[in-house]
This record gives C-alpha cells, sequence and structure tokens, in this order.
C-alpha cells in the first residue's frame, strides 16, 4: 500500500492548519483561501488529499511522515552492554570493599533508633501500678519522665557534633 493512500487523524489535519495559519499570517494567503484551505484539510481524509491542501506553498512538508522502520534487536550489541555493566558494578563494588553499603556510622554516633530500654521499663511500671495501686505507679512514671528528660539532655549536649 502507498504511504498516501494511509489515513490520517485529527493531530495531521491540525498540524496542517497550523502551518496554512503561519502562511496567512505572513501574506502568502488572503483569508478566502486560508478559509478555503481549512475547509479542505478538515475534509481530507488521507495523507495524499492532506498534502494537496500545502503543495504549492514553500517549505511544506507532508502532514504525515511515513513510518520509519524498527529498529533490529541487536542481540551482541546489547550482550555488549551488558557485560560493560557488571564490569562497572564489579568496580564499584571494589572501590567499596571493607566499607558497608549502608553507613551505620550516624546511627552509633546518635544512639540506637527506637524505644530502647525505656519501653519495657515502662511497660513494668504499668504493670507494678495496677498491682500495688496507682499511687506507685503516679511515682514510678514521674520518675521515668524525669530520667527520660535527663538521658536526652544529656545526649543533646554529649553528642554535639
Amino acid at each position: 500500500m502507498d504511504h498516501n493512500d494511509l489515513r490520517i487523524g485529527d493531530a495531521e489535519r491540525e498540524q496542517t492548519m497550523a502551518a496554512l495559519r503561519e502562511h496567512f499570517a505572513q501574506g502568502r494567503l488572503t483569508h478566502e483561501e486560508l478559509d478555503e484551505r481549512l475547509d479542505r484539510a478538515l475534509a481530507s481524509k488521507t495523507v495524499r488529499d492532506l498534502s494537496q491542501v500545502t503543495a504549492d506553498l514553500p517549505g511544506s512538508s507532508p502532514a504525515y511522515a511515513p513510518p520509519q522502520q524498527v529498529p533490529q534487536f541487536d542481540r551482541d550489541a546489547w550482550r555488549e552492554a551488558m557485560r560493560a555493566h557488571r564490569h562497572q558494578m564489579e568496580a564499584m563494588r571494589h572501590a567499596h570493599a571493607g566499607r558497608p553499603w549502608h553507613d551505620h556510622s550516624r546511627r552509633h554516633r546518635h544512639g540506637h533508633r527506637g524505644p530502647g530500654p525505656f519501653l519495657p521499663f515502662l511497660i513494668l511500671f504499668g504493670v507494678l501500678g495496677m498491682v500495688f495501686g496507682f499511687g506507685l505507679f503516679k511515682i514510678l512514671l514521674a520518675v521515668f519522665v524525669v530520667a527520660t528528660v535527663a538521658n536526652l539532655v544529656h545526649r543533646r549536649f554529649h553528642y554535639r557534633g
């Protein structure tokens, strides 16, 4: 099948109509010619119909380019690219040899994450409060809060840097 017989869509029509408006703005077409050509562009159904609308205008390119041939898959090039990638990854592994992938120095500098030993103590205080009454629980909770704040202040000033 000849590519000029292929059907066109709205995008190709709109592209041609934009080109016609540009030619009108540059003075190559009168207002009547522009209206007539816009109507013909809207009524076009094939590449041939649409290319006839702008055939006599300078710089007119076909509204529809024939489909390009799909490049064939080059297995050897792909294998070479994968080999180069593996080589690069291996070089990166050797450059990082002896160092962990994740930097844990920050973690050790600021202590471990999570609730730490305070959560088990809080659970213990809750159980003791239920067993011995909530009066003792309030005192233990106050001691726990004071110890936690003191620990946070100590960490704040001790691990600055």
